[in-house]
């Protein structure tokens, strides 16, 4: 399940790098190369969503993996809020940030198996906006 969403997540990305650079000519290069770093880091956020996946499957045998995929993912958040001003990206991060502090929070009042649909749909709500803009 996670490589397939993994797959489709990557295809969108690739497709829209695709038709970025297919626009380049014709548009600012800034905003083109802001649309692909977003695109970039949104494929960068998928990978630390299966990775925080796989860390909550495997919480019993080291719960700090749990922790630094959760760092992850907020690290590459930040790396998206400073290079845009797109209404709608910034809004899917605040989104995703808020998915993540939810799993965080779960986590410290003892939910070893926290709910990641929040954080995987938010995720995908990422990526689409970043392929879209």
């Amino acid at each position: 399940m996670a490589a397939r969403h993994r797959r489709r997540i990557a295809t969108a990305a690739l497709t829209a790098v695709a038709v970025l650079a297919a626009v380049g000519a014709s548009s600012g290069c800034d905003a083109v190369n802001k649309a692909i770093d977003c695109v970039h880091t949104a494929d960068a956020i998928a990978d630390s969503v299966t990775g925080l996946q796989q860390a909550v499957e495997n919480a019993a045998n080291d719960p700090t993996q749990t922790d630094e995929a959760l760092d992850s993912i907020e690290k590459d958040l930040d790396k998206i809020g400073d290079r845009t001003d797109d209404v709608d990206v910034n809004k899917a991060v605040d989104g995703l940030r808020k998915a993540v502090t939810g799993v965080r929070d779960a986590m410290k009042n003892g939910d070893k198996t926290p709910d990641l649909a929040p954080v995987t749909n938010a995720a995908g709500e990422l990526t689409k906006v970043c392929t879209s803009s």
